[in-house]
């Protein structure tokens, strides 16, 4: 059996986050701002061209973990997608902000090209997510596992978001500058990609599987019902509720950044360090959050890491009033309680799929990982469609210099609003959408005599 004790194993996994943390953190900081002062988009339409790869690839999603799982069932392995899913991925995020064109032209560019990083990121996203089912068997192992992906989310997010805004920079602005940035999220994405694939080829086995112990069942039916698994598991569909509701808030504090920095801070070059204060809390605090869950349960502390997000962005609200060392500061507070959110999601997502697993007899992995990562994709594109709502509505001016324009006093309190209260209204009802989840019982004692013994193949 693979173990989340490995150190060689949960250092592979977490590579995979490199991956993770770029397709969301590099786009959510760079496209909007690059859409709206660089190509002169409106910003209504430029949260469209957001949102509409993102939209597809929540319909991918279920097709790709269904994919996972037939892999999975042949061969023994989901390592196939997450090798091939990533490395298109890096190909097509180096399309996405080459810079052909600008104007309409560059907007049609860039939407396509987030549209081919999506797909590929679909493939692999499913079948990274389900590997903790698959390698590891015991909560305690899950939980492990999980928290050394929250700290590669943290560091990818903390690498790309603060050097991503310099390689822009350092690149001469605009598009040549954007172009530079794309070249510099591919190389993080290959670089992940092959991490996650070599450090999961051989996981340690502790004891073989003999007769009368045989691994999981998986779906052979030629055509499952891709949302099977929502009807049946109102656990995992309260789950899927929350984490796409709540992702939505990340994603608009992400698109907000630039802006925030730009028109309430006015210095520009405070992006990367409210980026920096945002993410590095990940990296601190994991381990704190995973003693509380231990003791207070996923759930519980799921609300209270989500009130420690949602009370701190309307803390941000006071910023214009206040220092500008307040805005970081607060920021920590911030993250904080989003490192407990990711880390309680992601255990409770390999809590609900062990539990589906021997319940059913099934191993629907693929599946569930496919929507769940459906789930996070669609909110991580809302929340800069939103933003971008938000901006066009309090009479944002887009610009194609590659420079800001000067922006009203209602534009300015309109960047203020979806910075503070748009996420913190936005996790508050995320939190009402978990009702519904209970947490998994314990698995029958064939099922967990099973588990003892099992060794996938990965």
């Amino acid at each position: 059996m693979a173990t989340g004790n490995s150190t060689r194993l949960r250092f592979g996994y977490a590579c995979g986050s490199l991956v993770t943390g770029t397709f969301t953190t590099l786009p959510g900081l760079l496209l909007l701002p690059y859409l709206t002062d660089t190509l002169g988009v409106s910003a209504a339409l430029a949260g469209a061209v957001i949102l509409i790869p993102k939209a597809w690839a929540v319909l991918l999603a279920p097709f790709a973990g269904r994919t996972s799982d037939r892999t999975y069932r042949r061969r023994g392995s989901r390592r196939t997608y997450v090798l091939g899913g990533g490395l298109s991925a890096t190909a097509a995020f180096a399309t996405m902000l080459s810079g052909v064109a600008d104007g309409t032209a560059g907007m049609v560019w860039t939407g396509l090209g987030f549209l081919l990083t999506a797909t590929a990121f679909a493939f692999f996203q499913a079948a990274y997510t389900a590997l903790p089912a698959d390698i590891a068997h015991t909560p305690h192992d899950r939980i492990r596992l999980v928290s050394g992906r929250v700290a590669g989310i943290a560091v990818a997010a903390l690498a790309v978001g603060s050097a991503g805004p310099a390689v822009v920079e350092a690149g001469g602005g605009g598009i040549d500058g954007h172009r530079w940035a794309g070249l510099f999220g591919a190389v993080v994405i290959a670089a992940g990609t092959l991490g996650v694939h070599l450090g999961t080829a051989r996981p340690p086995r502790t004891t073989a599987p003999g007769p009368g112990h045989p691994p999981p069942a998986t779906d052979r039916t030629q055509a499952p019902r891709r949302f099977e698994a929502l009807r049946d598991n109102p656990s995992f569909a309260a789950l899927l509720r929350t984490t796409t509701v709540q992702v939505v808030a990340t994603g608009c504090l992400l698109a907000a950044g630039p802006y925030f920095a730009e028109h309430i801070l006015h210095d520009p070059g405070m992006t990367p360090v409210l980026v920096a204060a945002f993410v590095v809390p990940n990296l601190l605090v994991t381990s704190l959050w995973t003693r509380i869950g231990a003791r207070h349960g996923q759930r519980t502390s799921l609300v209270a890491a989500s009130a420690l997000f949602g009370g701190g962005c309307l803390l941000l609200a006071a910023t214009p009033a206040l220092p500008p060392f307040w805005a970081p500061a607060v920021l920590l507070l911030v993250g904080t309680g989003h490192a407990g959110q990711l880390l309680f999601l992601y255990a409770m997502l390999a809590e609900t799929t062990a539990a589906d697993t021997a319940r059913t007899g099934r191993s629907r992995a693929g599946i569930l990982s496919g929507l769940f990562s459906g789930g996070e994709a669609l909110g991580v594109a809302a929340g800069p469609f939103l933003f971008a709502l938000v901006l066009q509505l309090f009479g944002y001016t887009s610009s194609d210099t590659g420079e800001s324009a000067h922006q009203t006093t209602t534009a300015e309190w309109g960047v203020l609003a979806g910075m503070t209260l748009l996420p913190a209204l936005v996790t508050v009802a995320g939190l009402f959408l978990l009702r519904g989840y209970r947490t998994a019982a314990p698995a029958p004692r064939a099922h967990r005599e099973r588990d003892e013994v099992a060794q996938p193949r990965l």
